[in-house]
């Protein structure tokens, strides 16, 4: 299906889209606050600038939206049908980008998780059970 709006708009939409304090990763963050957990944000010493740095645990957990770094399976995870691609060339990219960090954060000793999106929208409390629970037991 073609777009349905014009370059302009789909660009200044597009521009609009931010790397950081993303709706999802406002969320996660409040709860594990909440939760008692203190941490660090964007740490531009670690591969990846994770979005939240537990230094106590070790750990690191990335925000992942769906559509930007192609959660299997999910049905937010579309591809646009035009330019496709491009965009799969920059799906592609994220995904190897991902797991380069993944793999060095690994190899320096840090847990490594990711939520993802469409988790965090469908249940968050379980999530922040779920981390909680893992965050103490990789310590």
């Amino acid at each position: 299906m073609a777009d349905t709006i014009s370059a302009e708009r789909r660009s200044w939409n597009m521009s609009r889209i931010r790397g950081r304090d993303t709706g999802p990763e406002l969320r996660l963050r409040s709860l594990l606050h909440r939760a008692g957990f203190r941490f660090r944000l964007h740490a531009k010493d670690l591969p990846g600038k994770p979005d939240i740095v537990l230094p106590k645990y070790h750990t690191v957990i990335f925000v992942h939206g769906c559509f930007w770094h192609r959660h299997k399976g999910c049905r937010n995870a579309t591809t646009p049908s035009t330019r496709a691609e491009f965009w799969q060339a920059k799906f592609d990219g994220n995904v190897d980008r991902d797991n380069r960090n993944r793999a060095a954060l690994e190899t320096a000793g840090w847990t490594v998780m990711t939520v993802w999106e469409c988790e965090l929208k469908a249940d968050a409390d379980r999530i922040v059970q779920q981390l909680s629970i893992e965050i103490r037991e990789a310590a």
